[in-house]
């Protein structure tokens, strides 16, 4: 399953950082959301290396635990690209919901100057990822069982004290507010898209009349994202409050969260890639 993820996930995943590069490298036409989907393709692949490339490494190479150090290093860096990952969603599905609005004040200068806002906004999204989660290196220590390869209770990688209330609900309250705000921006961006086309419904050309409307093909696009990514992002956050809560590191109950964390950022990229009409003409 690691091995799927990395291999199809991560390719899918660079194939979507360079689609949309390309255009803000060459100078050619490009879209305002193409500087927030790459920064979501790094942070996507970073989650498919953190979490593969360690669980691959003790299957295949070595049964030895990461070192300490490759420990804090490893669960810092995944923490710190969910958490990029998560917010750079967020603010692709705010930009979509704020420029889709009618009549809102200040719309034609956002999309003037949305590369630049949209860059600013996925900049601040890992400066805070990294801060939020700086106190993780300092919980995060090596598997006390390093050279005992026979016990299925042991922690496989890594093991870490529970950190203090207060950090856990800043973690749930950024992530809450997060989710939140992916969940109403992409509401309201459905909604508003499906009022459009019952309005012109009427007006289609014969000729269009079997093809998808465009505002139909985004608000399936935006549907989807938010399911896929509310589905994965629940169960995993439910095994995880079930892992520290009665404490129960079985083996598989770890890998099982950490392939579910992986999961949206194997998928996320093939359905930006699939809805998208330039792929299409590219492919055509």
């Amino acid at each position: 399953m690691y091995l799927l993820q990395m291999g199809v996930g991560s390719l899918a995943n660079v194939i979507l950082f360079f689609y949309h590069i390309s255009p803000i490298l060459s100078g050619h036409k490009k879209r305002p959301t193409d500087t927030i989907l790459t920064h979501i393709a790094v942070a996507n692949l970073l989650v498919l290396l953190s979490s593969g490339i360690p669980h691959t490494m003790a299957a295949f190479i070595s049964r030895k635990p990461l070192c300490p150090l490759g420990c804090k290093f490893v669960y810092y860096l995944q923490k710190v690209a969910c958490s990029t990952a998560l917010c750079s969603t967020c603010v692709l599905s705010t930009y979509q919901s704020f420029t889709l609005t009618p009549g809102r004040e200040g719309r034609s200068w956002l999309r003037g100057g949305a590369p630049r806002v949209t860059g600013s906004f996925c900049c601040t999204c890992w400066l805070f990822s990294v801060l939020m989660y700086i106190y993780v290196p300092v919980k995060i220590t090596a598997s006390p069982n390093r050279h005992n390869y026979t016990d299925a209770q042991g922690d496989w990688f890594c093991s870490s004290s529970s950190p203090s209330a207060g950090i856990v609900v800043l973690w749930s309250t950024s992530d809450a507010v997060f989710i939140g705000l992916v969940v109403w921006s992409s509401s309201s961006s459905v909604l508003l898209l499906h009022r459009h086309h019952q309005r012109v419904r009427n007006i289609h050309t014969p000729t269009g009349h079997h093809r998808c409307p465009p505002e139909t093909t985004a608000a399936r696009t935006i549907l989807m994202l938010v399911v896929t990514f509310v589905i994965f992002y629940a169960v995993s956050s439910i095994l995880v409050f079930y892992i520290t809560a009665f404490f129960d590191f079985r083996q598989w109950l770890i890998q099982t969260s950490d392939i579910l964390v992986s999961c949206f950022s194997t998928i996320s990229p093939f359905l930006l890639l699939l809805r998208d009409p330039r792929t299409a003409r590219i492919c055509s």
